[in-house]
């Protein structure tokens, strides 16, 4: 059987290629709106971070997002975004046991 690709991305917090699933995709919108996008299908220019939690505290510090999409972002959208990843590795802990 042929092996798939696996389609990677840039973390913007470390500069690190890693793969898609991996990575959680934040997108701003045309009105400038910025959110999560966890299905990675929004319309609209994204950026990945890391599903570690160390990572996104060290966005919300170096306020990462404001910079890349050129908008100034509320801190209530870091503490949500801390929350996803840190519910993701969770997740993520937690299922690769049952294997």
């Amino acid at each position: 059987m042929k092996q798939r690709k696996v389609p990677l991305r840039k973390d913007i917090v470390t500069g690190e290629m890693a793969p898609k699933r991996e990575l959680v995709r934040v997108v701003r919108d045309k009105e400038g709106q910025v959110s999560l996008d966890p299905t990675g299908k929004k319309s609209g220019r994204g950026a990945y971070v890391s599903l570690n939690v160390e990572v996104a505290k060290q966005a919300k510090q170096k306020r990462t997002f404001d910079k890349v999409f050129e908008v100034s972002i509320r801190d209530s959208f870091y503490d949500e975004l801390i929350e996803y990843v840190d519910h993701q590795q969770a997740r993520k802990e937690l299922f690769s046991d049952e294997k």
